[in-house]
């Protein structure tokens, strides 16, 4: 029912700043929450960042103090802005958005963070 579409990510330098959006579409009942997740191969998906219908906000320890998640509600988009990248952040970049329903998942972003 809900279709998510993210942009964004890439192949940048450590040190530099990606921006990640992510719009959900599609049958939008309640959202919950949203969120991005990261996952590298032969790993497990890890949360990155989440927020809240109200947003209140949770990171992974690793990112704190270099990534901030935001949303538009009206428009059904949430945000990662990237910071300070090291090459540990390397992974493929998941959306997650859910609905008192059912959890919706992204086609995933590849960002690579050079040394």
């Amino acid at each position: 029912q809900v279709q998510l579409v993210q942009s964004g990510g890439g192949l940048v330098q450590a040190g530099g700043s990606l921006r990640l959006s992510c719009a959900a579409s599609g049958t939008i009942s309640s959202i919950i929450v949203m969120g991005w997740y990261r996952q590298t191969p032969g790993k497990q998906r890890d949360m990155v960042a989440v927020i809240t219908s109200g947003d209140s906000t949770n990171y992974a320890d690793s990112v704190k103090g270099r990534f901030t998640i935001s949303r538009d509600n009206a428009k059904n988009t949430v945000y990662l802005q990237m910071n300070s990248l090291k090459p540990e952040d390397t992974a493929v970049y998941y959306c997650q958005t859910m609905t008192s329903l059912k959890t919706y998942w992204g086609q995933g972003t590849q960002v690579t963070v050079s040394s």
